[in-house]
C-alpha cells in the first residue's frame, strides 16, 4: 500500500490544534479526517477505515482518555492509535500501553517527533500488523509511582518504564544525584509480572568491597570474622523479584566480574563456598556517572556494563524540566504538611523562585527546600524568607545585581532560554489567552504555537 493513501483520523476539540495536525500530516502526503469531539470521532470510525488514529486523551466530555482508547480499539481494531495529553503520569501511560496504544505524547508535541512516531506507526498498520498485540501483554498490576511530573521528559519516562516493565531484560537507569533513580527502578517492578515478589535495594558506594561481595551473595559460617552462622545474600531475598544495585558505578573490578558472573549464568556462590545456585532475579542498575567514560577509563568493565545496559533509560535532572516545579513543589508541600500538621500553602513569589532556581540537587533537594520552608513558616504562606538561604542568596559578582535580575540572570541563561521565561512570563500575564500573547508579542497565533512547541511549553485554552 502506498503511503500517500493511507489515511488518518485527527481528534482534538481544540480546533487550532485540529488543524494544526491535519496540516502537519497532510504536508506528509497522508489523507487526514479530523472531529472534534468523541461522538463525531466515533461516527467517522465506523462510516470508513482509518490507518491510524490521533487523539487528545483529554477531550472536554465526559468519557475518559482509557475508555475512548478501548472504543477505537472495538470499532476499529486494526487502526494504530497515538494519544495525545497535556498532563500524562506513570499510570495513564500504563493503561495506554496496556489498552493497545501505538503511543503516547505529551503536549506541547515536537512536530518531527509527532510525524516520525506517526510513521512508524502506520508501518506497523501496513506491514507488521501482529507487532501491535505485544504491548497487550503488559502486566496489569501498577500501583501509585512515586514519580511526579507531566512535562514531555516525564511522559516519555513514563513509557519507557510502561514498554520495559514486562519483561525480565537488565535494565540502566543514568542520572544525576537526586532525580528519583530509585522510583523509576520500584516502577519498573511494580508494573511487572514480578510485582507481589520482593523487591530489594542496596546501595553499592555505601559498603566495602567485602561486606557488599557478603550482602550481595551470603556467606557461610566462619568464612571471615564475625560470620557466626550461614547467611542468605540479597539475591537470595530477591527470588522470583527484582533487585536494585545504586551506584553500580563504584563497584571495584573483582566484585564487578562476579556480578557479572551472575547475569550471565543466572547463579551465584556465597562467599566461603563452593556450592553454586541458581537465581531467577530481574536485575536494574543506576548510576551517575558516565560508564561508558568509566569503561574507556579502564576503571569498569566492559562486558557488564554491556550486561547492564540491555535497556537504558535516562531520568531528566530537575533544570530540564522546569514546568513540573510546581507540582513537584505542591506535592512536597502536602506530604510535609501532612507530617507537621500544618496548613499552609506557597506564594506567588516563592513559586517564581522556586522555578527560576538551578537545583543542582534536583527533585531531592526540592523537597527537603519545601520541608524545610514548612517548618519555618510561622504563618499560613510560604514566603521568600521561609526559604533556605542558599535558594535567596545570590553568589560573587551578582551580589549587587538587583534582585529581580539576579533571579532572572544567576543561572546565566542563553538568549533562547531568556526567549522561553519571557515566553512564559507574557503567557501568566495574560491569563493564558493565546489571542493576547500572540498581539502582545507582534506574531501571529502559529508563530505562538511554534514557539511554545519548540520550547515545551503548553498553551491552555482562551
Amino acid at each position: 500500500m502506498k503511503e500517500a493513501r493511507q489515511k488518518i483520523l485527527v481528534i482534538d476539540d481544540d480546533l487550532d490544534t485540529c488543524n494544526f495536525l491535519r496540516e502537519i500530516f497532510e504536508d506528509q502526503g497522508w489523507r487526514v479526517h479530523s472531529a472534534t469531539g468523541a461522538d463525531e470521532a466515533f461516527a467517522a470510525v465506523r462510516a470508513g477505515s482509518f490507518h491510524l488514529i490521533v487523539s487528545d486523551i483529554n477531550l472536554n466530555e465526559a468519557v475518559n482518555g482509557v475508555e475512548l482508547l478501548k472504543n477505537f480499539r472495538r470499532i476499529s481494531p486494526a487502526s494504530q492509535v497515538i494519544l495525545i495529553s497535556g498532563f500524562g503520569t506513570l499510570e495513564t501511560a500504563i493503561d495506554a500501553v496496556r489498552e493497545g496504544a501505538f503511543d503516547f505524547i505529551s503536549k506541547p508535541f515536537n512536530v518531527q517527533e509527532i510525524i516520525a512516531t506517526a510513521r512508524r506507526a502506520l508501518a506497523v498498520t501496513t506491514e507488521r500488523p501482529g507487532e501491535a498485540e505485544a504491548s497487550r501483554e503488559m502486566s496489569s498490576r501498577y500501583a501509585s509511582s512515586g514519580l511526579v511530573g507531566h512535562s514531555r521528559q516525564m511522559i516519555e519516562l513514563y513509557m519507557e518504564i510502561a514498554r520495559v516493565a514486562a519483561y525480565r531484560s537488565t535494565v540502566l537507569i543514568i542520572g544525576e544525584s537526586g532525580t528519583g533513580k530509585e522510583l523509576v527502578a520500584q516502577a519498573i517492578h511494580t508494573n511487572s509480572p514480578r510485582a507481589a515478589m520482593p523487591f530489594i535495594a542496596v546501595n553499592c558506594g555505601a559498603l566495602t568491597e567485602t561486606l557488599l561481595e557478603a550482602e550481595l551473595f551470603g556467606h557461610t559460617k566462619g568464612s571471615f570474622t564475625g560470620a557466626a552462622a550461614d547467611k542468605k545474600g540479597l539475591f537470595e531475598g530477591a527470588e522470583s523479584g527484582t533487585i536494585f544495585l545504586d551506584e553500580i558505578g563504584e563497584t571495584s573490578a573483582a566484585l564487578q566480574v562476579k556480578l557479572l558472573r551472575a547475569l550471565q549464568e543466572s547463579e551465584i556462590r556465597r562467599v566461603g563456598s563452593t556450592k553454586t545456585q541458581k537465581i531467577n532475579v530481574r536485575v536494574i542498575a543506576a548510576t551517575n556517572r558516565n560508564l561508558e567514560e568509566e569503561v574507556k577509563a579502564g576503571r569498569f568493565r566492559e562486558d557488564l556494563f554491556y550486561r547492564l545496559s540491555v535497556i537504558t533509560l535516562s531520568v531528566p535532572p530537575l533544570r530540564e524540566r522546569r514546568e513540573d516545579i510546581p507540582l513537584l513543589a505542591h506535592h512536597f508541600l502536602q506530604r510535609a504538611c501532612q507530617e507537621t500538621g500544618k496548613r499552609v500553602s506557597i506564594s506567588e513569589q516563592v513559586m517564581r523562585i522556586l522555578s527560576n532556581y538551578d537545583w543542582s540537587g534536583n527533585v531531592r533537594e526540592l523537597e527537603n527546600c519545601m520541608e524545610h520552608a514548612v517548618l519555618h513558616t510561622r504563618g499560613q504562606l510560604i514566603e521568600p524568607e521561609d526559604l533556605p538561604s542558599r535558594i535567596l542568596k545570590p553568589s560573587g559578582e551578582n551580589a549587587s545585581v538587583p534582585r529581580a535580575r539576579a533571579l532572572l540572570f544567576a543561572d546565566l541563561p542563553s538568549l533562547e532560554e531568556l526567549e522561553r521565561r519571557y515566553l512564559i512570563h507574557v503567557l501568566e500575564a495574560v491569563g493564558g489567552n493565546r489571542t493576547r500573547a500572540a498581539e502582545v508579542l507582534r506574531i501571529d497565533r502559529r508563530t505562538l504555537y511554534r514557539m511554545a512547541e519548540r520550547f515545551g511549553i503548553r498553551l491552555d485554552g482562551e
